[in-house]
């Protein structure tokens, strides 16, 4: 599953960041490494962004850099 699925409340720990080469560094730059835990905090009005927390801190991602993050399932 990737995070763009996980639900608003839910909690899942990152397996792999995707995208290009890029798009990779930065979100690995921004914290979202490999074993991390993160929580789906909310979501805007229309759906996008979403607002995740991890590591102490809320950060706000589209949707479309969302979808190259994949995430298990964790419960918290």
């Amino acid at each position: 599953m990737t995070l763009k699925e996980l639900g608003i409340g839910k909690s899942g720990r990152v397996v792999s960041v995707g995208g290009e080469k890029a798009l990779r560094r930065r979100l690995l730059e921004m914290g979202i490494t490999p074993r991390t835990i993160v929580t789906v905090r909310k979501s805007a009005p229309m759906g996008d962004p979403i607002d995740i927390y991890l590591r102490s801190y809320v950060l706000a991602l589209r949707l479309e850099d969302a979808a190259q993050i994949a995430v298990e399932e964790v419960v918290t």
